[in-house]
């Protein structure tokens, strides 16, 4: 926040969604005289290895860059590779990272149009990603409303697991379960929502939980309630929760939401809540009366639909329960 208020260029005619709410992506209103024109969503991601398999990362990347659209109602059209990768890596490595973002964005039913790269020590792969979202079906992190339920579509842990993997400490079958949650795309889950209707949504991503809770709750002017005992974590991932430091990116994300936050939880409930996500699932707040019919198309569609809180009157905030 101290950084990005120097970045601030203001906000062009029909912004929609601007870079101060720290929504996931923006949306602008291309045409102000044509009310039913679809509006633009931009937004850009990138990130650094979490697993070896360079295919596997680019589908992991890929699919990290594409949910900030889904997270805004909207869908992908097309896309840039944002790539950063070393000199003395063989450039078949980077092939392979690209065919895997391609596969992704093929998958969401979009296209990659070019991009752009440079040298850099450590690899980087990520997408800029260009959608549409229909006026009536924009979601941002503003509209939660005391006594919508929250829901999440996706296990929390992928920080825990990959700390693991790159220690060689994770079996093959909780491994498996990681590579699958991050390389699955949000687009089933993010459909089911706009048929049903929410009022609030975000991905969960680097912040954890809590720091994309935080992002709701502060949009929103709410308290949001989080149940500690109800987060889905990923196989193995409570347990390592259970062991694991505040401290690195989890006590950072922590120290993010600290003086938000009211309360206390089990040591492996908080860890698991301020884990950093790659790729993770969408946080929906949801009307209680259509919770039912949420889950229905969630579960329908292949994700999960987790209640993990509510939102209540109070001021912008966290509350354990």
């Amino acid at each position: 926040m101290k950084v990005l208020r120097h970045a601030a260029t203001g906000a062009p005619d029909g912004w929609v969604v601007a870079d101060s709410d720290l929504d996931d992506a923006a949306v602008l209103r291309l045409d102000p005289s044509v009310p039913d024109a679809p509006y633009l969503v931009q937004t850009v991601d990138f990130i650094t290895p979490v697993v070896d398999d360079p295919f596997v990362f680019g589908q992991v990347a890929a699919a990290n860059s594409l949910s900030d659209v889904w997270a805004m109602g909207g869908e992908p059209r097309f896309a840039l590779n944002v790539v950063a990768f070393p000199s003395d890596l063989p450039l078949e490595l980077l092939g392979q990272i690209l065919a895997g973002g391609a596969d992704k964005v093929r998958e969401a039913g979009a296209v990659i149009v070019g991009g752009h790269t440079v040298t850099d020590r450590e690899p980087k792969y990520g997408l800029s990603v260009t959608g549409v979202v229909a006026p009536s079906a924009v979601t941002s992190q503003r509209g939660a409303r005391p006594g919508d339920a929250l829901i999440l579509t996706k296990a929390l842990g992928t920080g825990l697991l990959v700390g693991a993997a790159r220690k060689d400490e994770l079996d093959p079958d909780a491994a498996e379960a990681l590579v699958a949650s991050m390389t699955q795309l949000n687009q089933a889950a993010a459909r089911a929502a706009r048929e049903v209707g929410v009022h609030a949504a975000t991905d969960v991503t680097g912040f954890g939980l809590l720091g994309h809770a935080w992002h709701i709750a502060r949009a929103s002017a709410a308290t949001l309630v989080i149940d500690a005992g109800a987060l889905p974590g990923l196989p193995t991932a409570r347990a390592r929760a259970a062991a694991a430091s505040l401290g690195g990116a989890a006590g950072r994300n922590l120290t993010y939401v600290r003086e938000h936050l009211s309360g206390e939880a089990p040591h492996e409930g908080l860890r698991l809540a301020i884990d950093p996500q790659t790729s993770g699932g969408l946080l929906f707040a949801v009307p209680e009366a259509r919770v039912e019919a949420l889950r229905e198309r969630l579960e329908a569609a292949g994700a999960l639909a987790v209640r993990v809180g509510e939102v209540v009157d109070g001021p912008a905030g966290l509350r354990w329960r």
